[in-house]
Parts: structure tokens; sequence; C-alpha cells
């Protein structure tokens, strides 16, 4: 949390700066009018044991501009699996910063003492190295290397450069490195965040793209927010073959990417140049290559999925006792009640506001709505009050935990007012952590931690020290003012590095309201270096510190991310504000952070600040309702806009959320996907059609999983929506009755009164849901349906479907453990005879938990609608048991009418199939 005028100012210059500086594209520092170096080539090459290639490289004519040049480069390139090709090029003598092994766990390059000397055995001739999917090629002199796709001989990424290109060749300086690629103009590229990107998904060509974890509000556009993911996908369609690839550039230092539409570049201050490139082809494969490398997504407990209420300003628990009862008796779903930074005593973390939120009551509250599955979240900041009296402190600096400046821990200010950051670097730290989250944990069993702040967020900048003789902070007025004795650093190189990333959008010096990048983590790592890995480190501690505890599964959302952050935390994307266009920009950083690899995600449902209108809140609801991560959240200084506080945004979140609770097995089944192939949750059209190009920059509309399309109502005034449904079947959730079917694509203007949502459901799809509910406990018992969609009027078709069950209390998110179920579902049609069955992995756990399928709707269906022969499992079900079957004509609202043939709808109630065995049924159309 921070409050909008701590950035108010930084909005406007840095809008104004970035419009002078960008309209070329580049950064000011550079002005790019000459190139900076004249590159590097090639001394000698070599097959490593391993199968790589390493090589060395040598400076052709050195410059002066952002610092020497470092005269002597190795490089390195292996194909590391079937579609994964990795290239380095660091410094051949001296080891320089990588983000760290033990954080980021993959395979290490040869040790440079190893290739240094060995250059005399194995030269090579061939310029090129071959894989399964990727042709690697490079040219000599000066160095460059080339990526080409093996099948058709397309070039993914080439670093060479022209007389007549506006870029360098390769520069390597300690503090400044170039890279460039050429791309093609029709490519469409999606990634490197995390920013608000006014121009949708797509990656839009003179934007400016700068990575540095940041804490100024997701309201500023096209600037550096709190994650860092320097990796983006690349679709391409050539004559109506789609295929997609990814790049990664695994690199912690602070970086400008400069995207020309037909050239990509690179300007870093520091580490190395670490590559990773992915095959795909398909969106899903390239996800699910990329998150193999960098950790598959974490699995969330089920109630994860409910709905969320939080707001920073609940004074006393009173208040959050009213908002859970509130919830209640407007009969909106509530799941998890959270408390931003209210139940602290004095804003320190780990404590309890001994007066507002009194132990006893507290514990009672707890126990209380524990007892019908509810759960309870609170918020914990990185910075540790430098308090003699406050244990948590004592016990850090008795076990020298804190990042250091010139040998004492490093000063700075947040909410406590004067605090040290822990360095989640050191092993020391990581069990103090634990142990602090532990002991806090027998104060209060909360169910999750949410960690903020930790970009870091430093309300000061510089050296600091606690002022003598006044109270910091006063007390009264606003938390956020520097009230420290403060000087700039400026002496070191570090702090003052020679080429000016654009951080804040401004160009703010690095240090800036974050920990002076000359301080230091343990082992001497630099600030410098491991800035933008913060947040990631502190998520992997805090889930190491919960999975601990209880042996459950963890809950945790960061605000700061990097590159595998979510193989341990949700995310929201921090402070926005309550206007239509952050309405628009919540489903582009959604589908962003499906990407990397972060797939539960959402925004502050309603916007954090100001309060938004009534109207706005309804639309909003209908949109927050489909977000993987679902929660209100709201400013101190705004009033106040739970769900409940409008009668017609109530009755909006009964209707959104009410289709969210009976979509939960669906939602949960995804994440299950996503744990075993970072498959995203709520995915771009395009990862479902990537063939169809008018989707490409499709960022008004998404997918939850491949086939349930959500078109929301984005713009003030509309009581319409104009959506896109790509070639194929599409029926309404609402009324499955309704199709629409094209063959080519078309748009359509869907009616969208305000308290209505446009759900659709596509062709070939078998989709699980139950009945819903107030919580999602209960909700998770209730009978199932399945609703089979088929091609409308195809007299040929197939449909499929998943349901994972599990307890969501363990830890791990797996098959064979005797406490999950997993079921394949089946559909076709072909002749007049419709068949649906099962396949079930594991059934016990469904069977023991009693779970049946009350209900199958099959629609598409070609015919009068009459059903003879009507068998389950081989035995007859018309006439013999409480089954009763009803058919409906569909109305096409668009697209082709199917000939003169009639579609029908037949659903079928009663059934009261277990999920936990094996079915299958049969009839006969009439």
């Amino acid at each position: 949390m921070v409050y909008p005028n701590h950035v108010a100012s930084l909005c406007l210059s840095s809008l104004l700066l970035t419009l002078v500086l960008y309209a070329t594209g580049v950064s000011s520092s550079s002005a790019n009018v000459t190139k900076i170096g004249q590159g590097y080539r090639l001394i000698s090459i070599e097959e490593t044991p391993d199968g790589g290639l390493v090589g060395l490289l040598q400076v052709k004519q050195k410059t002066k501009i952002y610092g020497p040049d470092i005269p002597l480069l190795r490089f390195y390139a292996k194909h590391e699996t079937e579609n994964r090709l990795r290239v380095q090029i660091t410094d051949a003598k001296k080891q320089r910063w990588e983000v760290p092994y033990n954080l980021l766990p993959r395979e290490q390059p040869p040790a440079l003492t190893q290739t240094i000397g060995r250059f005399r055995k194995n030269p090579i001739s061939v310029s090129e190295y071959s894989g399964s999917e990727f042709l690697f090629s490079y040219t000599s002199d000066p160095f460059s290397f080339a990526v080409k796709r093996k099948s058709n001989g397309e070039t993914l990424f080439n670093s060479s450069s022209e007389d007549s290109d506006h870029f360098s060749s390769l520069v390597f300086k300690d503090q400044y490195l170039e890279i460039s690629t050429k791309l093609p103009k029709d490519a469409s590229l999606y990634g490197l965040g995390e920013n608000t990107q006014p121009h949708g998904i797509k990656l839009y060509p003179s934007d400016p793209y700068t990575l540095y974890t940041t804490d100024i509000s997701a309201i500023n556009l096209n600037a550096d927010l709190y994650g860092s993911h320097p990796v983006y996908m690349d679709l391409r369609n050539a004559g109506g073959i789609a295929s997609a690839h990814a790049v990664l550039l695994l690199n912690s230092n602070g970086m400008d990417v400069f995207y020309k539409g037909t050239s990509l570049t690179y300007k870093i201050i520091g580490g190395v140049f670490d590559f990773y490139f992915f095959s795909g082809p398909t969106p899903l494969n390239v996800v699910d290559q990329y998150t193999s490398l960098i950790g598959r997504p974490a699995p969330m407990p089920y109630w994860a999925f409910g709905f969320h209420q939080c707001r920073w300003g609940y004074h006393n628990l009173s208040v959050v006792e009213d908002v859970v009862e509130n919830y209640k008796k407007a009969q909106i779903p509530l799941d998890v009640i959270w408390n931003d930074d209210d139940h602290m005593d004095g804003h320190k973390d780990f404590t309890l506001n001994p007066i507002n939120y009194p132990r006893p009551k507290l514990l009672n509250f707890l126990d209380k709505i524990h007892s019908i599955g509810m759960k309870y979240i609170v918020i914990i900041d990185p910075g540790i009050g430098v308090n003699a009296s406050y244990g948590v402190y004592q016990r850090g600096i008795a076990n020298d935990v804190f990042i250091k400046y010139e040998g004492e821990p490093y000063l700075a200010q947040v909410w406590p007012g004067a605090v040290n950051f822990p360095d989640f670097l050191n092993p020391k730290t990581v069990s103090w952590w634990g142990d602090e989250v532990r002991r806090f944990h027998e104060l209060v069993p909360v169910d999750g931690l949410w960690i903020d702040m930790n970009e870091a967020s430093n309300f000061c900048s510089g050296k600091c020290k606690i002022p003598k003789g006044k109270q910091c902070p006063s007390g009264t007025g606003p938390g956020w003012i520097c009230c420290l004795d403060c000087k700039n650093i400026t002496k070191t190189r570090w702090d003052d590095p020679p080429y000016k990333i654009n951080a804040s959008g401004i160009q703010a010096p690095i240090g800036y309201k974050t920990i002076a990048t000359s301080a230091v983590h343990y082992n001497g790592i630099l600030e410098y270096d491991a800035h933008s890995l913060y947040g990631f480190s502190q998520s992997i501690a805090t889930h190491k510190a919960l999975q601990g505890l209880q042996g459950k599964r963890p809950f945790i959302l960061s605000r700061s991310t990097y590159v595998g952050s979510g193989k341990y935390a949700a995310h929201w994307t921090g402070d926005n504000q309550g206007t239509w266009e952050n309405l628009r920009y919540s489903i582009s950083t959604m589908l962003n952070f499906g990407i990397f690899g972060v797939p539960m995600v959402g925004s502050d449902i309603c916007g954090f600040y100001p309060q938004p209108t009534e109207e706005l809140c309804n639309r909003w609801i209908e949109v927050g309702a489909f977000y993987p991560f679902s929660r209100d959240h709201a400013n101190y200084y705004s009033p106040r806009q739970e769900l409940y506080q409008w009668e017609s945004v109530a009755e909006s979140a009964r209707n959104a959320l009410g289709l969210r609770y009976k979509l939960l097995p669906h939602l949960y089944t995804l994440n299950y996907e996503a744990h075993v192939s970072g498959a995203p949750i709520a995915r771009p059209l395009f990862f479902s059609f990537p063939t169809y190009t008018e989707c490409y920059g499709l960022s008004t509309q998404f997918l939850l999983g491949s086939s349930l399309m959500i078109s929301p109502v984005l713009e003030q005034g509309k009581t319409e929506v104009k959506a896109l449904f790509p070639p194929g079947s599409w029926y309404s959730l609402l009324d499955l009755t309704q199709t629409i079917t094209s063959k080519d694509g078309i748009y359509v203007t869907l009616d969208a009164p305000l308290h209505v949502v446009n759900v659709h459901l596509y062709q070939n799809a078998i989709l699980p849901m139950q009945q819903g509910g107030m919580i999602s406990k209960d909700a998770r018992m209730t009978p199932f349906s399945l609703i089979v969609t088929f091609p409308a009027g195809a007299t040929e078709g197939e449909a499929k479907g998943n349901l994972f069950l599990d307890d969501d209390e363990l830890p791990e998110m797996n098959l064979g453990n005797g406490y999950s179920t997993y079921v394949d579902f089946y559909a076709n049609v072909k002749q007049g005879a419709v068949k649906i069955w099962s396949q079930v992995q594991e059934g016990k756990f469904a069977l023991d938990e009693g779970l049946v399928i009350e209900s199958i709707s099959v629609v598409g269906l070609h015919g009068s609608g009459a059903l003879s022969a009507l068998e389950i499992d081989g035995k007859p079900l018309m006439g013999v048991s409480n089954v009763k079957v009803s058919t409906s004509e569909h109305e096409h609202l668009e697209g082709q009418v199917i000939g003169e043939k009639k579609t029908v709808m037949v659903a079928l109630k009663g059934l009261n199939i277990p999920v936990g065995k094996n079915f299958a049924m049969t009839w006969r159309m009439g």
C-alpha cells in the first residue's frame, strides 16, 4: 500500500519526460547518436564434454563511453533440452554476478578456469550447432549469433548489426551491456513486465520497457513497477501457420528494453547475458517449457479461489466482524477476510494492537470463522522497526540478519518509522524469519501471509540516521513523509552508474526510495545487483516458513516478483485507481502474469483509490469475479467499497460471484494444470486460437482455461458489449440455448444490462460445475453438473474435459497420494448416437467424499431432440429411474444459421452418478 500522492508528482513529470524521451524510443542519456562499440571477434571455439559450444571473444576496438570494455569474453551455448537452448556471454577471466543458483536452480555452465586455457585441441570450423528444435549459428567477426527454428528455418533471434542499423554490435562493459535482435515487423510480442500497458497485451513499438522493481503505483503507465520479468513471447503467423517461442534474458540488474517493431535492444547495467530460448511452437508449449526451467506455479488451496475482502483502515476488530456479517446478510459469497496493517501494534510486523485487536477477542473471532471454513490473512512488510524493546528487532540484531551499509544495518523508513531490512539471501535470515513466522502463528493462527512493500520500498533515500530531539514519525500527518535525517549517496559507481535506466519513468537515481544500491548483502553481494530479487527471495523464505509450520499448503501473496516467483506466491497488481481505464488495464496485467508463470493473479476490485462510482464497481466485480485471484481491496482514505455498500453492486456480485462459485471445480482444475504444466488460468484468446490473427492484440476479453470466454463491459454507460467470437460454436453459460456460430470468426454486439456479465463456452468442451454456495467449503460438496458442447448441428463431433479434486490442506498437489482424484470426461456424437463417458484415476478420494454428478446438459445436437435407448453402463434409464429428460431448441443469435437443421440441447437431471467411478452413457437421437 502506498498513498496516492506518494507518486502523484512522479506521474505528471514522468508522463511529460516519457513523451519527450521516448518519441524516438531512446534513452536521453545515450541519445544513441553514435554506436557505442565495434563489437567483438571470435578468436577460438570448441566443443565441451557435455555437448555444448564454448568460445572466446576479443574486443575489436575499445571505447570509453559508459566505462572500459571487458577485453575478453567467454560465450557458451548448449541445447539443454529438446526445446530449450541456452546462450551465455560473460567475462572470460572473472566471475560476474548472476542470479544465484540456489534461488533459481538450473544447470551450471562450465567453470571459467576450465575453458580459458583449453583452446588448443578441438577447434571447430563449422558455424552451425544443431539441436532437436533449434539451429544455433554464429558469425566470427564481428561476433554475432542467430537462433533459427529447425522445422522451417525461420530466424527467431539475430544479434548482428549492420552499418545501417541504429543499434550497436555486442557491447560488454562492467556496468553497461548492450545486445539487440532483429525482428520481422509482423511478429506479435508479449511480456517484458511488470508494467501497466495502456495499449493492451501486445508490446507496442517505442513504448518504454524498463525492468527494475519499484514501488510506484500501478497507475503509472509504461513504467517499471513492482516486478521484473525479462522474458517475452513472440507469436508469428506465416500463411496461416502460427508458431510461438519465448526468449528469457536471465539477469536481475536494472535494464531498459527498446522495442522498435523491427528490432529489440537490451541495455543493462550489470551482470551477464544469459539467454534461454524456448521453442514452443504453441503458446501453451512455451509456458510449459518456461516454467519447467523457472519452477512450476505453486499449488493453491481450494479456498484461495473463493472471494476475498480487504481494506486498509479496518480500525478495530468489530469493524472486521461487521464486514463478515454484512456479506452474509447480503448473501454475497466470502471465503477470506484480510487485515492490512490495522491489526499491528504501531505498524510493527508480527505484533497485535492490544486495544483495537485484543488477542482473546481475535482468537474467538477466528474460531468462529474457521469453524465454517472461512480464512484470515494479514500483511507483513519486510522493514523491521528499529526499537530496542521489540523482540523481532532484538532477535534480528542478535542473529545479524540485516542488509548492511558501511558495516552497520542499513537504515530506512517505512510505516513503523526507522527500519532495517532483512537480507533474505543470508541462510541465517531465512531461519530467523521462519522462527518469527512460527512465533506469530502461535499468537494468531493466520491462514496465509501477504508480503507487501518488498521492492523494497523506502520512504527515504540515501544514508539516513534517526534524528535527535524529534519524534519520527510524529504520529500526525501521513506516515510516508521521510522524517529521518538523510543525505544522498552518489560517491560510488553503484549509486550513480554511468548509464541511467529510465527508473520510475523519470530516470530517477536507482537508489531512490529504496535500499541504497551500494548497500551489501550476505557474502558481499551488492544491492546494485540483487535489488530486483528482494521480493522473490522473501517469497522463498516465507514459503519455507509456512510449509514448515503445520504441514499445510501455503498461501502467500507478494507484491514484488521476479522470474520464478510463481513457484512460491500469488500476486496482485498493486495500487490501482478506481477508474474505467484501470479496470481495462487490469486484464492485460493479469494475462501477462500468466505468461510469467504466476497464474494466481488479480487486481484490487473496484480500485484501491479513490472511490469508484457505483456503476464502475458493478462492472468491476463482473470482471474481478473471473480473476484467478479475486479480492476487493481499498485505501484507508477512500470511502468504504465492500460489495454490499450499494444494493446494485450487491446484485451484480451475487450474479457474478454466484457463477464463480459454481465454476470453482473448473478453476481448481486449472490450478492443478498450472502446477503440472505451467498453463495459465486466465489466458489471452490467442492461446486457444493461435492462427486467428484477429485476437492477437485482444485485451478486453479473456479465457479461463481453453474454452470459457469472459466478455465484460469496460466502458461507462454501456449496456451492451461488442465481443469477438473466434471461429466455431459458442454457448452462453447464462442460457445454454443461445448460441453463436461462425466459420471465420465474428464480432457480435451482446446485451449486457448492469447486472449481467457475458460468459460463453466453446464447442468440443466438457465443463464440470457445482451448485455454488456462500463459502467454498460448502460449495465443493454440492452435486456436479456437466455441460457438454458440440459444434452446432454437427452430425459428428467430440468433446472432452477434466476434473481434479484433492484434500487441499496437503502441501503437495499430485496424484497417487490417496487423497486426490482425477477424471477425464469424453463425449462424442456419431450417426445419431451420443456417448458420454469418464475415465477415473485414483477414484477413492471422490468416492469417500460422496461426490456425484446430478445432471448433464448436451448442447449443439442436430435433430428433433427425441431420445431413444438411453442407457448408463449398459442399463436402460428411461422409465425405470428418477432421471428427467428435457430438450430445448437453440436460438442462433448471430453468425451462420445451420441450414434448415434444427439444433437442440438435451438436459438430463436426477442422475446421481458417483464422480469416483467410470461411467458410460449412451442414447440415440430421434
